[in-house]
């Protein structure tokens, strides 16, 4: 079972009346409302947090990439990912990922990943979401309906790029290039592992079963509506005729530790309140651009979990209000599972049984959510390292994980923070 400490990077500084004030939190956000100062400060402690995360015994640190929001302060991970490369040593680094349909050319994506391969001597797992709407269509100004195409073209001049011996000339429908030649490579053979995040497309599942990635199911709402789309993942693996290896898949899950059950209840309710209340705050009419959606996605009555909160968070405006997904308070917001808070004994009863349900081998951890402080973010990391992490790290040790970097051995690796004489 592998635990990755996962950062969404929210500006943690949205007004109180926000929701009242602001259409969304995504895409057309005032952008007076950030204070480059503030982040400052905020993103030297987010990298901490990540730092602090790597040396607490987690398997792997997270970053992602989204643009034009107050939910996630990080249009380059790679950026992020390049200071962890040289203060962590043995943690993974999950950057999830690169939107590929939105670098011109996407050559860059295979060389950036390559360096940050070779920079953490071959920790890297390679991330390739097609990307939000939000981020894609409105923020970058995709056309939606060519955007898979674009994806698939940029992932396969990605990964022959990476792998061809000799330089080559690349001729597709949006990339023409004379000269392919990255340098470096990266330091894994063939390639880097994997890991496809996803909101449940149909395609998105088979295409990850064809290629042998990783379907990550990056959901904000809980594992309870996430069961739906786990199981139709794991039918589909069935048709497919693929194992259920559980290392096939990886969930995200928002997660409170405390000493006592009330003394949880208490520190995690202002930041689940903040997040659900500010950060998910998208207009609907970001959601869902004509085209972006696949048939077979409509067909199977799949839905974005976010374009669902969106729907609901507009139906709920004209009837006075409350938090995008259907919870209107903490007390729901628990009872959904969106967030699950308690003692470490607690915790780790719940999420055994959340990734048993799901099938996951790879669990992606929201230890820091909304306004959450940098103090109270160490102390939810430090009890879920040394008090939940072990009771549930030997799940499903039965099964071979395929999918999980194979890094150069320690004693040929740089230490961190080492200074050259």
């Amino acid at each position: 079972m592998k635990n990755l400490w996962f950062h969404l990077m929210p500006y943690k500084e949205l007004p109180d009346d926000f929701r009242d004030r602001h259409e969304s939190v995504w895409v057309d956000i005032d952008p007076g409302l950030l204070d480059p100062n503030r982040a400052h400060v905020m993103y030297n402690e987010f990298m901490d947090e990540l730092e602090y995360a790597a040396e607490a015994g987690f398997d792997g640190i997270c970053c992602n990439e989204h643009h034009a929001n107050g939910y996630g302060l990080m249009p380059s991970p790679n950026l992020i990912a390049s200071t962890l490369a040289r203060r962590t040593e043995d943690a993974a680094l999950c950057v999830m990922g690169n939107s590929l349909a939105l670098y011109n050319p996407p050559i860059r994506v295979a060389e950036e990943f390559a360096m940050l391969d070779c920079i953490s001597g071959g920790r890297l797992i390679a991330g390739f979401p097609v990307g939000s709407p939000m981020d894609t269509a409105y923020a970058y100004g995709q056309n939606p309906s060519k955007l898979r195409e674009r994806y698939y073209e940029a992932h396969d001049l990605i990964m022959r790029a990476w792998s061809a011996e000799e330089t080559f000339a690349f001729n597709g429908r949006f990339n023409q290039l004379r000269y392919v030649n990255v340098w470096p490579r990266p330091v894994q053979k063939p390639h880097p592992p994997v890991w496809i995040p996803g909101g449940g497309s149909i395609e998105t599942w088979r295409w990850c079963a064809e290629l042998d990635y990783v379907y990550c199911y990056l959901s904000y709402f809980g594992y309870k509506l996430g069961l739906r789309t786990m199981q139709g993942f794991w039918e589909e693996m069935d048709k497919l005729g693929k194992d259920r290896n559980p290392y096939r898949a990886g969930f995200l899950q928002f997660v409170g530790v405390a000493e006592t059950h009330e003394e949880a209840l208490r520190l995690y309710k202002e930041p689940a309140e903040y997040f659900y209340g500010r950060c998910l705050h998208v207009s609907p009419n970001y959601v869902q651009p004509p085209g972006y959606t696949t048939e077979a996605t409509i067909r199977a009555r799949v839905q974005s979990q976010v374009a669902a909160a969106a729907m609901k968070e507009r139906s709920k405006q004209t009837k006075g209000g409350g938090f995008g997904g259907g919870a209107t308070t903490w007390e729901e917001i628990l009872e959904a599972g969106y967030v699950i808070i308690g003692t470490p004994d607690e915790v780790a009863e719940r999420l055994r049984e959340v990734c048993t349900t799901l099938n996951v081998g790879n669990l992606m951890l929201l230890l820091q959510f909304g306004n959450m402080s940098h103090d109270l973010t160490k102390y939810n990391t430090q009890l879920y390292a040394e008090q939940v992490l072990p009771q549930i790290s030997g799940l499903f040790s039965e099964w071979e994980n395929r999918w999980w970097p194979q890094p150069m051995a320690g004693a040929e690796r740089r230490a961190p923070r080492q200074v050259a004489a």
